[in-house]
């Protein structure tokens, strides 16, 4: 799990790292129309952030030095923050609210990251298992 979705939340930040005006401005755009107090921010610094910010949740998916319950919490709010993109955008969903349109599907597809970071998480916090099986005591 941490390994596609590292290199995938890993390249996404590569990909930023260097965008144009137009780019860094339809990032701020998108972002802003989900979360009004981003407006104020300049578009390539929030697309620097946004890039660093891919970098270093990806990095850490793919370092297994980072326990699961850190980087699941991490992916997990940065999971929900993608989500406001969509639930922020009516033209994403259908009428009934929820289910993505076409346009939309690229965006109701964070759902899994979502996902696989409450898994992480919920894995992480899980008791350690130990290697070695209970043995039962039989009383005679």
């Amino acid at each position: 799990m941490r390994l596609i979705t590292g290199a995938f939340i890993l390249n996404s930040g590569l990909s930023k790292r260097n965008a144009d005006e137009d780019t860094a401005s339809y990032l701020h755009g998108e972002a802003s129309r989900a979360w009004p107090f981003l407006k104020d921010m300049e578009p390539k610094r929030f697309t620097q952030l946004l890039s660093n910010g891919e970098i270093a949740l990806g990095a850490a998916l793919l370092l297994p030095v980072f326990p699961s319950a850190l980087v699941g919490t991490a992916l997990t709010g940065f999971a929900g923050g993608l989500l406001g993109l969509y639930f922020s955008n009516p033209e994403a969903r259908m009428s009934d609210g929820i289910r993505p349109t076409p346009e939309g599907l690229a965006l109701a597809k964070d759902s899994w990251l979502f996902g696989i970071g409450l898994s992480l998480m919920m894995d992480g916090m899980a008791p350690a298992r130990c290697g070695r099986k209970h043995v039962r005591k039989h009383h005679h």
